[in-house]
């Protein structure tokens, strides 16, 4: 977890400001009796939350030995009062401009119920929505998609991010039992399994060793699996980890596709899976290699281009915008990687979140057309897991996606 120093410092000044307003609001407009009382209550208890401001961000961020838990809790604790006033603050600035000349800021006087209502929303995130799992069904249509493979069930999950669970399985056994009763012919995971290293996933190999499709279970790894979230003692201990996190889920029967290929068979027709490693942007390494997974091999018919219906497998999104739809044809790449900032506002097809300001592609299901003109689907699912703060906000529930894959529409004609 990253807290940069400009960050810190605006999250200093933000808590403070917001204080003092408030603390000007309570002399304001409370009764003259209970004026003194009230001040010295709010000042103690914004002055505990300075304490807690301040040994949040002194804690060591990338330490080898240290849980990220507390940090985690202590910065959503702080993000659950603050934001709160924030919501007061901007509601009794609007009542100032308005009500310039009354008596009451009935600005204030919304603001108070205004920022209950977000705290409750906020920590109903934490007690509910985290654990609120839901599957979203979706069809994707191809004609270069093989007859035995129409019907064929993909279920994607992504972002698991066991460590934020600790050593509690009661979720992830939740959603090994949804993900096993979806029906799905084959299961990918399109990476962060962990939080920051691979010992985050020891409590939950026998749950994920509990998974079974048909055709198995395929993933990738994402930025959080790369270990680059740890301060080492020792050099090329990041890359011992990765080395045994990528061992630790094949021996739970996971196909790990490091820039590499699986063929799926059905009787004498085939789908390829892709799989690349995390395509990352700064700091992250762009470790994916679309071109090594599937190479246009000369005097072949097989390449990025080539006839055969294809799944890419790729955590980060920006890597289809920015590589995939320029140089293949791939029909369907599946990402993770944004949460949707674990906010979400959803109703009916209509959908907002604050990482569509940082992603073009955040969440759901995006199209576009390949050279040949053929289509190339990308779906971004928001992921199962938590980190940066342990909720799900609003309609941003844990996701698992199930495709259906179909062929060739086929028209019938009366006789």
């Amino acid at each position: 977890m990253r807290i940069p120093l400009v960050a810190a410092i605006l999250l200093v000044l933000a808590a403070v400001a917001s204080d003092l307003y408030i603390l000007k609001d309570i002399r304001q407009y409370c009764a003259a009796r209970y004026r003194r009382l009230y001040s010295w209550l709010y000042l103690c208890s914004a002055a505990l939350c300075w304490i807690l401001v301040g040994v949040t961000l002194a804690m060591p961020k990338k330490s080898e030995e240290q849980s990220i838990l507390p940090l985690m809790w202590m910065l959503f604790a702080i993000l659950s009062i603050y934001i709160p006033k924030y919501i007061y603050c901007i509601s009794s600035l609007v009542g100032r401009l308005i009500f310039r000349k009354g008596k009451r800021n009935y600005g204030s006087m919304a603001g108070i119920p205004a920022g209950i209502l977000v705290f409750i929303v906020i920590w109903w995130g934490v007690l509910f929505t985290r654990h609120d799992i839901v599957t979203n069904n979706v069809e994707i249509r191809s004609e270069k998609l093989p007859a035995a493979f129409d019907g064929f069930k993909v279920l994607q999950f992504s972002d698991a991010h066991v460590g934020t669970w600790g050593d509690n399985t009661t979720f992830v056994s939740k959603l090994v039992d949804s993900i096993n009763s979806s029906g799905a012919d084959l299961i990918v995971f399109t990476g962060d399994i962990v939080n920051r290293r691979s010992s985050e996933i020891d409590p939950f190999v026998p749950l994920f060793r509990r998974l079974h499709a048909p055709n198995g279970v395929i993933a990738v790894h994402g930025n959080h699996d790369y270990g680059s979230y740890v301060k080492w003692k020792n050099p090329g201990d990041d890359n011992r980890d990765v080395f045994r996190l990528d061992s630790i889920m094949r021996s739970m029967g996971w196909s790990v596709l490091n820039n590499q290929t699986l063929f799926i068979t059905a009787g004498q027709d085939s789908i390829v899976v892709i799989g690349v490693e995390n395509w990352g942007e700064p700091p992250f390494n762009q470790l994916g290699n679309l071109g090594k997974s599937y190479p246009d091999r000369k005097g072949s018919l097989r390449g990025l281009n080539d006839g055969m219906f294809k799944i890419l497998l790729t955590h980060n999104p920006e890597h289809w915008s920015q590589v995939v739809t320029k140089i293949s044809n791939i029909d369907l790449s599946l990402a993770g990687h944004t949460h949707a900032m674990q906010m979400m506002i959803k109703a009916g097809d209509w959908k907002w979140s604050p990482s569509k300001y940082r992603y073009e592609q955040w969440g759901g299901l995006y199209t576009d057309k390949a050279k040949d003109e053929s289509p190339m689907n990308l779906y971004v699912n928001i992921g199962c897991g938590e980190v940066g703060f342990p909720a799900r906000i609003g309609a941003a529930k844990p996701e698992l996606t199930l495709f259906t894959l179909r062929g060739r529409k086929v028209e019938h004609r009366q006789q």
